[in-house]
Parts: structure tokens; C-alpha cells; sequence
């Protein structure tokens, strides 16, 4: 009966603990924004919530809407990783956030995208 008790008490509490994400580390704020390109917009809290939104246009199925609501679990390197446990996404981060001509610049997926000021 206790075991069974337990196991109740992880299973309830699972989405609690996968909904809380990581902050971002110091080094990493400036990757903190809301990030813009023509199909993908990304957005980074300092409190560690990441919303993405890539639009792909198909010519024989139309279009794809990916939608990414999930929390910041860690950076590997440049990467990040969002997601809840067993169920994770990595956005690769070929060139991190830099100043280019007065505007923040990043390429995520082999996306070019700037921060929204």
C-alpha cells in the first residue's frame, strides 16, 4: 500500500516539476529576448520559459505551424534544450546572440534572427 502511495504522489507531482524550467545563467543573458525572423519567431525569459514558432511553406502539403511552449532546461555549448522529461528539443545555435550594425543577431536551426528591442 505504500509503495502504491508513492508512486501516486510522483505521478501527481511530475507535471509540477517538469513545468519549472532553469534560469538562464549570467553568461548566457544574452540570449534573453524575443527574437524575430520572417518564419520563426523565438522568445527566451530570464526565468527559463522559451516560446518558438517556425512557419514552413510547402508547395505540395501546404503549411507546417511547429509550436514550442515548453521550459528551458539547460545549454550545451551555444544550444539550448527545452522540454520536460523524456520529451526535449534542441534548438542549435550555429552563431550566438552578437551586435551586428546596432542590432542583436543570432542563428538558431540555420535561421538568421534579430532581437526585437
Amino acid at each position: 500500500m505504500r509503495r502504491q502511495f508513492s508512486l501516486v504522489i510522483l505521478v501527481a507531482a511530475l507535471p509540477i516539476l517538469s513545468a519549472c524550467g532553469q534560469p538562464v545563467p549570467d553568461d548566457k543573458a544574452a540570449y534573453v529576448g524575443e527574437w524575430h525572423a520572417q518564419a520563426m519567431d523565438v522568445e527566451l525569459t530570464k526565468d527559463g520559459t522559451v516560446r518558438y514558432k517556425r512557419v514552413k511553406r510547402n508547395t505540395t502539403a501546404g503549411t507546417t505551424t511547429i509550436s514550442i511552449d515548453a521550459p528551458l532546461r539547460r545549454f550545451e555549448g551555444d544550444n539550448f534544450v527545452v522540454g520536460i522529461p523524456f520529451l526535449t528539443a534542441t534548438f542549435e545555435v550555429s552563431t550566438p546572440p552578437h551586435q551586428e550594425a546596432g542590432t542583436w543577431k543570432m542563428v538558431v536551426d540555420g535561421v538568421e534572427l534579430a532581437r526585437i528591442p
